[in-house]
């Protein structure tokens, strides 16, 4: 009988390098940016305010000629501190004050745990893949046309009131990377 043989991570996964701007060269010489949003409270906004903000997506959903990928991540929140912070002023408390922050400092423990206290990351990817496989100026077209695509979809973003930045760092790529292949860390907390 023949033994299964198991690969690594780095042989299933198809990332090449992270070059320095934080753009990722993948195993089929394709590009990869990833973009970073902070989205909006829509549902704190007016209705005339949900309708232009309704009518900027649409203009960027029209404008982005182009493939594209949305991503969240949900991440668990790490509540220790801020119960370790009640905690602490407690003592200079008055009963009733006390026990508010008791019950309270159980609500919290009880929502972490039950996993329903969570950040989200939003995340857009594009990529540029080599059509020609002429490789001698690819990498340099392709870093030019991923930060054409980013500056048209934070163009467009923006204008319905997000935050968009480009993950132009090795380090930041690296984080964000890390983030998403070790995700049973943050769910298994409690």
């Amino acid at each position: 009988m023949k033994k299964k043989t198991e690969k690594s991570v780095q042989e299933w996964i198809p990332l090449k390098k992270i070059l320095e701007n934080g753009i990722i060269e993948l195993k089929d010489n394709s590009y990869v940016k990833v973009i970073k949003i902070k989205p909006i409270n829509f549902n704190l906004k007016s209705e005339l305010e949900q309708e232009a903000i309704l009518n900027s997506y649409k203009v960027f959903l029209k404008t982005c000629n182009f493939h594209f990928q949305i991503l969240i991540q949900s991440n668990k929140e790490d509540l220790s501190k801020h119960i370790q912070k009640i905690n602490e002023n407690l003592i200079q408390e008055s009963n009733l004050i006390q026990e508010i922050s008791k019950q309270y400092i159980q609500y919290i423990q009880n929502l972490n745990h039950d996993k329903k206290s969570s950040s989200k990351n939003f995340y857009i990817i594009v990529k540029e893949k080599n059509e020609s496989k002429d490789m001698i100026n690819f990498e340099s077209y392709a870093i030019e046309t991923l930060n054409d695509k980013y500056f048209k979809i934070k163009d467009c973003l923006s204008r319905c009131g997000n935050v968009v930045t480009s993950i132009s760092e090795k380090k930041q790529m690296e984080d964000i990377l890390f983030s998403f292949f070790n995700t049973r860390i943050y769910f298994n907390q409690v």
